[in-house]
Order: C-alpha cells, then structure tokens, then sequence
C-alpha cells in the first residue's frame, strides 16, 4: 500500500508552491472572562450590524493593538 504522501507527490508538483501570505493573520482560539454587560453590547452591535460578536470584540481589539491605544484609568 501506498504512503499518502507518495501519492501526494507523484500527483501534484510542489517545486512552485508559495508560502501562505496569510498564515500571520491566524487566530488563536482562547479562554477569557469577560463582563455579561460588554457581551451584551457586542451582541447588540452584532444585531445592528450582522457581524457576529466575537467577530466584533475581535475587531475592536485589533484595531485597538495596531493604533497602538492604552488604556486611560485609575485604582480608587
């Protein structure tokens, strides 16, 4: 029998194959807590604009990391 990747070489020629340009844009799957009221004003925002939540708070914190924005707070 065959080894898969045998077959995979005799059938396609990956001499001229280019590197994926969007490998760096990858997601990493992650747990995090986060405020029931922030979801819920995602899941509204999702409601108004038809870009799913998590879509959303991923956007957000995208556009927050490349315009390189810090927080403005205080411990009381």
């Amino acid at each position: 029998m065959a080894d898969k990747n045998d077959v995979l070489d005799k059938e396609f020629d990956f001499s001229k194959a280019k590197k994926n340009p969007y490998t760096k844009m990858l997601k990493k799957q992650i747990t995090i807590n986060i405020n029931t009221s922030t979801i819920d004003y995602f899941k509204t925002e999702s409601e108004r604009t038809g870009i799913p939540y998590q879509t959303l708070i991923n956007l957000y914190l995208t556009d927050c990391a490349e315009n390189d924005r810090h927080l403005n707070f205080s411990w009381k």
